[in-house]
């Protein structure tokens, strides 16, 4: 039994968040630049076993697939390859970004801390495997292919 990850993948960086070894709470982990996303997750899985990767599916307003999944599709080939055994579901992620703003302002954190983009994103990570987590309670979870 492993962790369930989750990334919110962005051009520029990446928000990672984890769930507990029970798999009940989503955790943010970090925030990585996006070229760097390859030898984190090789650092990561080194250390601990996850049984599944969770990743934000990019919509639009009308459902289309957004522009970002050009640049999300190369990491997912690569990562079902040299990981072949790890369970790859995807979330619909419309809105995490301004959930994650949200959160923040009722969080109570300042204007300034509010614009450093990779709390954002990891926040945005937080939300998007509770999503999973929660659509796994619910037994709704849907295929995003």
């Amino acid at each position: 039994m492993g962790r369930i990850l989750a990334l919110d993948y962005g051009k520029k960086r990446v928000g990672i968040a984890v769930t507990d070894p029970l798999k009940i709470t989503a955790n943010g982990l970090d925030t990585v630049e996006t070229n760097r996303l390859k030898e984190f997750i090789k650092g990561y899985l080194a250390k601990e076993k996850i049984e599944c990767l969770v990743i934000g599916f990019p919509k639009q307003m009308d459902n289309k697939v957004s522009e970002a999944e050009n640049y999300i599709g190369p990491f997912i080939s690569w990562f079902s390859k040299a990981y072949p055994d790890i369970m790859i579901e995807r979330v619909d992620e419309r809105f995490t970004s301004i959930i994650a703003g949200q959160a923040l302002i009722d969080g109570g954190v300042k204007k300034m801390a509010r614009r450093e983009k990779s709390l954002v994103d990891k926040i945005s990570a937080i939300i998007i495997l509770q999503s999973y987590l929660e659509s796994l309670k619910n037994g709704r979870m849907e295929r995003m292919e």
